[in-house]
């Protein structure tokens, strides 16, 4: 039986193709380029919101031989190339409004247009608050870019049908000011360059493995009350990343070299464990490397390859080796 994110996405690629089809049913009603700009996005959503399925049940495999750290990471690929389809999208749109201005737009039936579109508005609202919801919910970054693409698509239609009704009312006081309606085209495919960029840049940062302040504050605050009440005497080389709903953190920890094998295991079990529980949105995976406390011993030539922000004995631990 398939699971509530599987199911999610198959409801977001049938409102999809529902959405394109009455987007263009709209636009040949009313030779509209603004609502042409709306469907031209949907265009993109289909194939976007695909690719996206796809993605969450390749991010869900199981860790294997050849990917040990799992297929998460396909998230980010999946938010990047959503991204850029989104731009492309906004491209076409500015081109044709543009295009409408210098030639002059040809309108016709507005009050249907604006009718199915404002229709079609409401139901992507409602599915695009959904997926971002549950996608955060679960920590699932493909339901979120998905649903943040659905949400722009909402957007798009409440700025072009309040456009259009703008248009259309000028036209019934015999007033008209057709230039409104690619105007409005190219003002939308602006804000959709802004969300493709959005979404780019985090698939970017996900890809680069970069920390979350967030998440190295707490695991930070946890391994220095752990210090401060003696169960370790210091640590370094503190790292961690997320893939999708994964967080891998890796720590070196400290403690004082008469204890036994088992002693230091335990202590640093245990804070492993706190270390899991501060995450429970996330599958956790906590490494610990045990050294004595008097490390420059251990480690006169330091540790060759290992360059990052705790590469040296964390402040707590200063003056223990």
């Amino acid at each position: 039986m398939a699971d509530v994110q599987t199911i999610a996405m198959r409801v977001s690629l049938g409102i999809a193709v529902l959405m394109l089809v009455g987007k263009l049913t709209a636009f040949f009603i009313t030779g509209s380029t603004a609502i042409l700009s709306d469907a031209a996005e949907s265009v993109v959503h289909i194939v976007a919101t695909s690719y996206a399925a796809f993605s969450l049940w390749y991010a869900r495999r199981p860790a294997n031989e050849r990917h040990p750290y799992g297929h998460g990471k396909i998230a980010f690929f999946s938010a990047g190339f959503e991204g850029a389809l989104i731009l492309s999208a906004a491209i076409f749109i500015v081109y044709e409004g543009a295009l409408a201005l210098i030639r002059g737009p040809q309108l016709k039936e507005l009050g249907m247009g604006i009718l199915i579109t404002g229709g079609l508005g409401l139901i992507n609202l409602a599915l695009g608050m959904s997926l971002v919801y549950l996608g955060k919910k679960r920590n699932e970054l493909i339901l979120v870019a998905n649903g943040k693409h659905t949400l722009t698509d909402m957007w798009t239609s409440a700025a072009v049908v309040g456009g259009v009704t703008i248009v259309w009312v000028t036209i019934q006081a015999h007033r008209p000011m057709l230039w409104l309606d690619p105007a409005i085209a190219i003002a939308a495919g602006l804000n959709i360059m802004y969300t493709a960029g959005s979404l780019i840049y985090r698939s970017c940062r996900g890809l680069l493995d970069e920390a979350d302040p967030a998440n190295t504050k707490l695991i930070l605050e946890t391994l220095e009350a752990a210090t401060r009440e003696g169960r370790i005497s210091g640590f370094h080389h503190l790292r961690h990343r997320h893939s999708n709903d994964t967080m891998f953190v890796e720590v070196h920890m400290l403690v004082p070299g008469e204890l036994t094998t088992t002693d230091a295991h335990n202590r640093v079990t245990q804070i492993e464990e706190t270390i899991r529980n501060l995450f429970s949105e996330y599958q956790m995976y906590v490494t610990t490397h045990v050294e004595p406390t008097l490390h420059d011993q251990g480690h006169p030539g330091g540790h060759p390859g290992l360059r990052d922000p705790y590469a040296e004995p964390h402040e707590s631990a200063k003056g223990t080796g």
